[in-house]
C-alpha cells in the first residue's frame, strides 16, 4: 500500500514513549522506566501528538491523564510494538548459514567449515551438496544457498557479475583410474603420458561446465581428449559402473575420495592446479558470515593452500581472478 500523501511512517519509538506515559500517567516515572531524559519523552510526545493532530494527554502539575483520543490510540500503539518485538524475536536467532561443499568427500569445503563451526559455535552453520558451482550460482542468486567453493573465473560473466569471491585454495589436480589400467601401478601420471586417453571431465553436465572449461585448457595441444556428454552418474555404485563401462581415467583433484576398484594418481610435469574460491551473492548479510570467510583465510594459511609449486600450472583467466578476489586479512597469533 503506497503512503498517504504528506504522512510519513510513525517512529515506533514515539509510539513507545506514548505507552509509557499511558501506563505509568507521570512523565518522570515513564522516562526512567525507557532510561530516557524527561525532556527527551516529552518532546517525543509532542512530536507524536503533531504527527497524529490530536492531544493525547491532558498535563497539569499535579496529574497526567489520557484524552478521548490518547485512549483511542492505546490499544493500536500496543498492536504495533507487539508486532515489532514479535519481527525482532524473530530475527534474534539468525537462519542457518547453508553451505554448498559441492560433493561430500571432498576437503577444501568441508574443512573450512568445520573451522567455521569452531568459531561460531553459537550459530548454524549447515552443508549442502550441489556439485558444480555453475549449479551452485543459481541457488545462490535465488537466496536458497549462501556460500559454496569453485573455480569462479569459470562462471558465465553474468554470474560473475553478481557474485563475490575470497580465493582460498590452489588445489592440485589428479586422475581417477580403473584399477586395471596401464598407469594405475605409477605413484605419479606425467600429463604426457595421458596422450591419447579420453579423460572424463563432466561434459554435458549443465551443473559442472566450470570444471569441462578447465579440462579443455589443461588438455588443450596435449593430444589429451576430454570424453563426450555421458549419462550423470549418481551414486558410488553408478559412478564405478560407468567408469567400467567406458574405462575413461576421469580428471579430478588429489582430495577426491577413493572408490572401490579404483586409484587417484596425481598429476605432474606440469602440476595442474584447481583454483578454488569462497563464492557468494554480492550483498549476502549473516552474522556467521565472517566467521567462514575467517575459517577460510586461516586453513588455507596455515595448509600452504595459497603455495604454487615451481612446475605449477594454471590458466591466466584463473590467476586473473585470484589477484582480484576479495581477501580476508588475519592475524594468525590471535586465531
Amino acid at each position: 500500500m503506497p503512503d498517504l500523501p504528506g504522512r510519513r511512517p510513525l517512529d515506533p519509538r514515539l509510539l513507545r514513549a506514548f505507552l509509557a506515559v499511558a501506563e505509568e500517567l507521570h512523565f518522570t516515572r515513564a522516562a526512567a522506566r525507557l532510561y530516557v531524559a524527561q525532556q527527551a519523552l516529552s518532546r517525543d510526545v509532542r512530536r507524536l501528538e503533531r504527527e497524529l493532530g490530536a492531544e493525547l494527554f491532558v498535563r497539569t502539575t499535579r496529574l497526567v491523564t489520557l484524552t478521548a483520543d490518547g485512549e483511542r490510540l492505546v490499544p493500536y500503539a500496543r498492536r504495533v510494538l507487539d508486532a515489532q518485538d514479535e519481527l525482532l524475536a524473530a530475527f534474534g536467532q539468525a537462519r542457518p548459514l547453508l553451505v554448498d561443499l559441492n560433493s561430500p568427500g571432498l576437503a577444501t569445503g568441508r574443512r573450512v567449515l568445520y573451522r567455521a563451526r569452531e568459531l561460531a559455535p553459537e550459530h548454524e552453520i549447515m552443508a549442502r551438496f550441489e556439485s558444480g558451482l555453475t549449479g551452485a550460482a543459481a541457488e545462490l542468486l535465488a537466496g536458497r544457498l549462501d556460500a559454496s567453493f569453485g573455480r569462479y573465473a569459470g562462471l558465465d560473466p553474468a554470474l560473475r557479475a553478481m557474485l563475490d569471491h575470497q580465493f582460498v585454495r590452489y588445489e592440485p589436480m589428479a586422475v581417477v583410474l580403473p584399477e586395471g589400467h596401464p598407469l594405475a601401478p605409477l605413484p605419479q601420471v606425467p600429463l604426457a603420458a595421458l596422450e591419447g586417453e579420453t579423460v572424463y571431465a563432466g561434459a554435458g553436465n549443465p551443473r559442472t561446465p566450470e570444471w569441462t572449461d578447465l579440462a579443455h585448457r589443461l588438455f588443450d595441444g596435449r593430444g589429451i581428449a576430454v570424453a563426450p556428454p555421458a549419462p550423470l552418474a549418481v551414486g558410488v555404485e553408478e559412478f564405478e559402473r560407468l567408469m567400467a563401462k567406458t574405462g575413461h581415467p576421469v580428471l579430478a583433484v588429489v582430495g577426491f575420495p577413493p572408490l572401490p576398484r579404483t586409484v587417484v594418481r596425481p598429476l605432474v610435469d606440469p602440476v595442474p592446479l584447481s583454483p578454488v574460491s569462497l563464492v557468494w551473492r554480492r550483498g549476502l548479510v549473516h552474522p556467521a558470515f565472517d566467521a567462514l570467510r575467517r575459517a577460510a583465510a586461516e586453513v588455507a594459511a596455515r595448509e600452504g593452500w595459497f603455495l604454487r609449486p615451481e612446475t605449477g600450472w594454471i590458466p591466466a583467466i584463473d590467476e586473473s581472478a585470484a589477484n582480484r578476489s576479495i581477501p580476508f586479512t588475519i592475524d594468525l597469533h590471535d586465531s
